[in-house]
């Protein structure tokens, strides 16, 4: 994609340590944000050049196709963790797959998490015998998530899952790159910056490489 004239992108939870870094690596990037989030009083500072703050509700699908229309593409970075995992996560699965097909919107990015990835044919992080209990009900959310966008996203939704090392560390400087795998872990400590993984998601929207799987990205 060429984007010398900036592309429009919609965030779903742009108040989040990762949807913050993904609206301020788009703005770099000379693209126009829509940050939406469940309270916009609480999140003002994120109001700036290139950056229009909304109120939305990433599990309505209606909230998602009225805040996304006229967008390009959109990011989804939201969570909660009051409400259990896989009723949130294919809530906002529904949610995205049919808001933004009305709208018109062909990319979606959502964000999945690192123990969902294999270390084996077929066998995941979160099947690892020792594996707290409490982690893998969270994991499971995300692996929800991704069989309902693989079931029901239609064939003009191209989604992606882009999966941050184990270590998605917020004190992690940015080194500017990043390596990916394809629903696999990547070998070594799986260390990742907020903003290194803010820029392979703004790369996979410039420049879509890969569609309907699951992209682990790690340093």
């Amino acid at each position: 994609m060429d984007n010398d004239s900036g592309k429009d992108i919609v965030v779903f939870g742009a108040g989040g340590r990762v949807g913050r870094a993904a609206v301020a690596e788009a703005v770099a990037r000379g693209h126009r944000v829509t940050a939406v989030v469940r309270d916009p009083d609480a999140y003002r500072d994120l109001e700036g050049a290139g950056v229009t703050l909304v109120r939305g509700d990433a599990t309505d699908a209606a909230s998602v196709a009225a805040l996304a229309a006229g967008h390009d593409a959109a990011v989804n970075a939201a969570v909660r963790l009051d409400v259990p995992s896989v009723d949130f996560f294919t809530a906002a699965a529904k949610a995205m797959a049919a808001g933004l097909t009305e709208a018109g919107v062909g990319r979606l990015l959502t964000l999945g998490i690192a123990t969902t990835l294999e270390t084996s044919p077929g066998v995941r992080i979160m099947d690892a015998p020792d594996f707290p209990e409490a982690w893998r009900v969270f994991s499971q959310g995300h692996v929800a998530e991704f069989e309902l966008l693989t079931a029901e996203a239609g064939p003009g939704l191209d989604w992606l899952m882009v999966v941050p090392g184990m270590d998605l560390n917020a004190e992690a400087e940015r080194t500017g790159g990043y390596r990916t795998s394809v629903g696999t872990v990547i070998d070594g400590p799986g260390r990742i910056s907020h903003a290194d993984l803010a820029l392979a998601l703004v790369d996979e929207i410039e420049r879509p490489r890969h569609s309907r799987i699951q992209l682990g990205v790690s340093a």
